[in-house]
């Protein structure tokens, strides 16, 4: 994998324009094998998880136009193929191949999906609410053998446990089931709404997006459109702790504040002054010094665990002591030994952190275990003293569009070394 090396310390400050969303395109890809008619997305970042996902796509058999958007037409799929299984394995969002390849095939065969190494991801609720939609469905050796007869069957689902995972498959199941179809305790992330409104767009017929309990009423047929992805709200809170940690200034363009709500909080707490906008948000520290505040992570609208790797490091650097909860994710805390090589004050006990701000980190050769924890260590290289060597710094292309370069205009010091 490549490596950066980032010279610190800088204080990061200018403006960045945040990219689509990787978690709300992922799905919206995979949901336009539903359609036999063009679908163009628009705002499409590019990543390295939005390669594969458009690899998996042509290995089915769907044409593809890139350009500024992407040009989708699924109408011709290859049946019975097996999809291979290093593109499955190499990322999490596979998983969302199995309902519309029902739908399409009746029939499916398909290696189980991998993803970034940051604790147990099963795939139990996946089955148990597809076996609810009718499904026969089962894990035998590192395959996922699944069936249904014609189509899915409307149900009621309840979810013990709310997945933004288990909720996405089950709403693309229930597209073209018969009758309807109720998701209690659903996920209520941004990205299942951008999923829904898209679906809508195209002829579904799915209401509460946003709530805990959606309903979808079975259609008989899906069209084409053009749609635009929204703007990715961990890439704006990403760029906002940036300013924070590093007591700088940036302002956030073409996002949408409205789905940070957490974040401005914990952020005003530190003592960061937040201006927000329709479509930007900015962040001034004025030169201060961050103070530690407390956090705990869980599903939306709770505070994103795809953010507290990075928030985990500002309280490192921070005054006073804190303590961050892990809620998720049970193996999310790898990059705490990176950061304690660095100088952080910081141990692990269970699913928390235990925190002392320290006034300086100082560069050191560390490793990226996954994406979230790539970004925060660059983070880090860019305000500790010294020369920071990032390893397997590949896990960032997988989130972040342009990363080094929307860096370099904020001030950061970073170049990557090809391996």
């Amino acid at each position: 994998m490549d490596k950066f090396l980032i010279q610190g310390p800088v204080q990061l400050k200018g403006e960045v324009n945040i990219s689509g969303s990787k978690n709300s395109a992922l799905p919206i890809l995979f949901a336009s094998l539903l359609t036999n008619e063009l679908i163009e997305i628009k705002n499409i970042p590019k990543l390295k998880d939005i390669d594969v996902t458009i690899k998996l796509l042509l290995t089915l058999g769907v044409k593809i136009k890139k350009g500024k958007s992407l040009i989708i037409n699924a109408n011709n799929l290859y049946k019975n193929y097996i999809l291979p299984k290093k593109l499955i394995q190499s990322i999490r969002a596979s998983i969302w191949l199995i309902s519309p390849l029902l739908i399409r095939f009746k029939k499916i065969k398909i290696y189980l999906p991998g993803g970034c190494s940051i604790g147990r991801r099963p795939i139990d609720l996946h089955i148990k609410n597809l076996k609810k939609l009718g499904a026969n469905i089962y894990i035998k050796n590192e395959f996922i053998i699944a069936s249904i007869n014609n189509r899915f069957q409307g149900a009621y689902i309840f979810m013990k446990k709310s997945s933004v995972g288990a909720t996405i498959n089950s709403i693309l199941a229930a597209i073209y089931a018969n009758n309807i179809t109720i998701i209690e305790n659903a996920a209520r992330e941004p990205e299942i709404e951008d999923l829904i409104n898209f679906l809508n767009m195209i002829g579904a017929n799915i209401r509460g997006g946003g709530t805990k309990k959606i309903i979808i009423k079975g259609v008989k047929k899906l069209t084409g459109g053009i749609y635009t992805i929204m703007p990715d709200r961990i890439e704006t809170g990403t760029f906002l702790i940036a300013a924070a940690l590093s007591r700088g200034k940036v302002l956030c363009k073409n996002t949408n504040p409205k789905n940070l709500d957490i974040l401005f909080k914990k952020l005003k707490h530190v003592g960061a002054k937040i201006k927000i906008g329709k479509d930007w948000c900015s962040l001034n520290m004025n030169n201060k010094r961050p103070k530690a505040i407390d956090i705990i992570t869980g599903p939306y609208p709770k505070f994103p665990t795809d953010i507290q790797p990075q928030f985990t490091l500002l309280n490192c650097i921070a005054l006073g002591k804190s303590i961050i909860t892990e809620t998720v994710f049970e193996n999310r805390f790898l990059y705490i030994y990176e950061l304690i090589k660095m100088g952080a004050k910081i141990f692990i006990k269970n699913n928390k952190v235990f925190c002392q701000g320290v006034n300086l980190l100082y560069g050191s050769e560390i490793e990226a275990t996954d994406l979230r924890a790539a970004i925060s260590l660059v983070l880090a290289g860019c305000i500790a003293t010294g020369i920071t060597i990032i390893n397997n710094i590949n896990y960032i292309d997988r989130g972040y569009e342009n990363i080094e370069n929307k860096l370099i205009n904020l001030g950061a010091r970073i170049i990557r070394l090809k391996n």
